[in-house]
């Protein structure tokens, strides 16, 4: 079978960065699907403004049309803080011979170090990074030496084996930020063109990121 992507973030809301990060990785791995898994808990950041349903609900609604991309709600359903090694071991447990690709952007791979049990993450899966203009791939301390020992340029390794390399692949770039949106409507302007339609029609009938809301 084609590889998994697995593609997580608190989608706080989601938008058009997101979507479009996730189809160009879908399409240049060759992945046969790309599982979004929205946050419950998240370990480095403030508690998502927005509840775990519409989270969900409107990552649903934002990718209905693309049948390859699907909603994985298991970190919004487990207890405690959502970690991406757990989430991991109870895939590979479901999936102990797939091969299993973690999409990060560059800004989340820097900071592999500080998540918990890190090391662990690419024996349970490979690493697909999404590049953007200015940021550059680590060439010294822990995640230089990963990229020596585990870097690949090549897809096939990705569909070779389970787990165990990084690949990093260029993106097009959408300076889109989900703080930012917040921020937007906090302001009373419109997300209209950042998000999709069917995504700012629940932000406006939800109100949750209204004024006084926060």
């Amino acid at each position: 079978m084609q590889p998994m992507g697995l593609f997580g973030g608190t989608f706080d809301p989601i938008h058009y960065g997101h979507l479009r990060t996730a189809f160009e990785l879908w399409q240049a791995v060759g992945l046969e699907e790309v599982r979004f898994l929205p946050t419950g808990d998240p370990p480095h950041r403030d508690a998502p403004l927005a509840d775990a349903a519409l989270r969900i609900a409107m990552v649903r609604a934002a990718i209905a049309d693309q049948p390859a991309f699907v909603v994985d709600d298991r970190e919004t359903r487990r207890e405690g803080r959502s970690y991406s090694v757990d989430t991991l071991v109870e895939l590979r447990r479901e999936f102990p011979d797939r091969s299993l690709c973690l999409l990060l952007g560059m800004d989340a791979f820097l900071g592999l170090p500080t998540w918990h049990r890190w090391r662990e993450l690419p024996e349970l899966a490979h690493i697909v990074v999404a590049h953007r203009p200015g940021w550059k791939a680590p060439t010294t301390g822990p995640l230089g030496e990963l990229m020596v020992d585990r870097g690949t340029g090549g897809v096939r390794d990705l569909h070779a084996a389970r787990a165990g390399r990084i690949f990093i692949h260029a993106v097009t770039q959408l300076e889109i930020s989900s703080t930012d949106l917040r921020d937007l409507i906090v302001d009373g302007r419109d997300p209209r063109y950042l998000v999709p339609d069917v995504v700012r029609d629940m932000l406006r009938a939800s109100g949750c990121y209204a004024r006084g809301q926060r």
